[in-house]
């Protein structure tokens, strides 16, 4: 049987989720334990890098701006997921 390896896509990375969730920085490992969505560790990684160069380093905002992405997230899918906004008095960090 011949594979297609004549593909303009670019290959993956090779690696397995436990091997980058575990290169992770502590801190960010610890968040990601708490937190309400399914992040992968890949995609986690490069939100925390954003965040981080948007706090000017500052590790606690750089946590804050990623909590407030996942609750934009969660209110962007609540629709689809639910039928419904969340109801305001449900926050997701009440959630927790």
């Amino acid at each position: 049987m011949r594979r297609n390896l004549s593909s303009g896509l670019k290959c993956r990375r090779c690696g397995t989720p436990m091997q980058e969730y575990d290169r992770l920085p502590p801190v960010l490992r610890r968040w990601l334990a708490d937190a309400i969505l399914p992040w992968s560790a890949r995609s986690v990684h490069r939100a925390w890098g954003r965040a981080r160069r948007a706090s000017d380093g500052c590790e606690i905002r750089a946590l804050e701006r990623l909590t407030a992405a996942e609750a934009r997230q969660i209110s962007r899918d609540a629709p689809h997921v639910w039928g419904a906004p969340v109801p305001p008095e449900i926050s997701p960090a009440e959630a927790r």
